[in-house]
């Protein structure tokens, strides 16, 4: 396989397991209208609980308890879960802007656990030495790339559809009202926090979802995998992609990561030593740039909410 194709394989795992991310992301903001600033707590909460259950043990570590990784994945996604639920209880009374501080303080929170709980997480450090699943039945790092990104790919299909058939079922037409006018809906009876909340907590759980299959990929984990410059990117690729549409989440993933890495390797290859130090503020700027232009020319992304569009989803943004 030649260097472009090894580089495309690495491309679409890292991709599609952000989609699984802005899929969470687009359960809770598209379908829901929860303002979730706080996108990467979860990811770190989902790659570390997924990195203690499956790491090996260390005398100087809590945890390493060895499991296998689909059962240490699931493990995070609990966590990730439970987390939801404790977060979502504090929170979800809260509206809009008020919502999206409170994730995004929690968020910083999180991040800051990660950095300074050593004998957890490792510290600075960071957890090393990871297992990756499945790595001794291939012959070459290339083989098992194909085979981890035919994994990622099944799990982001069994992702996109089962959130299909759930936003297209009662209960996703009842997330749309919840949405679109929460009096309406209490009026009729409807239990609005319980709503709100298996929204969040399933959101996060996808979340969590995509941060143990990023462990398991790269077999490594730390506190500089999770700066709040993530929330932003997974922002922009739903705004970017269409928010209400999971099509579009996955769209917009590919999207907005394409750009983000070929405005990098550009800037590495063509701009002169100066520029190059500053290459994630000129790459955040161009993806800033990319929001501005699709709030302008197409509010609803590149493919919009497939229902009738409301005034609120008419905005294209928080």
């Amino acid at each position: 396989m030649s260097g472009f194709g090894i580089y495309l394989v690495f491309f679409l795992i890292i991709a599609l397991n952000y989609g699984i991310m802005v899929l969470g992301l687009n359960l809770q903001w598209g379908y829901t209208g929860l303002f979730n600033a706080g996108v990467v707590g979860f990811y770190a909460i989902g790659a570390y609980g997924t990195a203690i259950l499956a790491g090996p043990d260390r005398a100087a570590l809590i945890g390493g308890f060895g499991l296998p990784f689909p059962l240490a994945i699931l493990g995070g996604m609990i966590l990730c879960a439970l987390a939801a639920i404790v977060v979502g209880l504090a929170t979800l009374k809260l509206r809009e802007e008020y919502l999206a501080i409170a994730t995004f303080g929690i968020a910083i929170t999180i991040q800051l656990v990660a950095l300074n709980f050593e004998s957890l997480t490792g510290g600075a450090n960071g957890l090393v030495g990871l297992p990756r699943p499945f790595i001794d039945a291939f012959e070459s790092t290339t083989s098992y790339n194909l085979f981890f990104l035919a994994v990622v790919a099944c799990v982001t299909a069994l992702v996109y559809v089962a959130l299909e058939a759930a936003v297209r079922s009662p209960w996703g037409r009842l997330l749309n009202a919840v949405r679109e006018d929460e009096v309406a809906a209490r009026s009729l009876g409807k239990n609005i926090a319980l709503i709100r909340l298996q929204a969040f907590v399933l959101g996060c759980t996808l979340i969590g979802l995509s941060g143990g299959i990023y462990v398991a990929f790269i077999g490594f984990v730390s506190p500089l995998d999770f700066l709040p410059i993530l929330t932003f990117q997974i922002w922009a690729m739903l705004i970017v992609g269409g928010s209400g549409n999971n099509a579009g989440a996955l769209l917009g993933a590919i999207v907005v990561w394409a750009l983000w890495t070929m405005s990098g390797l550009a800037i590495s290859r063509f701009s002169p030593v100066g520029f190059q130090n500053q290459a994630g503020a000129i790459q955040t700027m161009l993806i800033g740039l990319l929001i501005v232009s699709m709030l302008i020319f197409r509010p609803r992304g590149l493919i919009g909410e497939r229902a009738t569009v409301s005034s609120h989803k008419e905005r294209g943004a928080p």
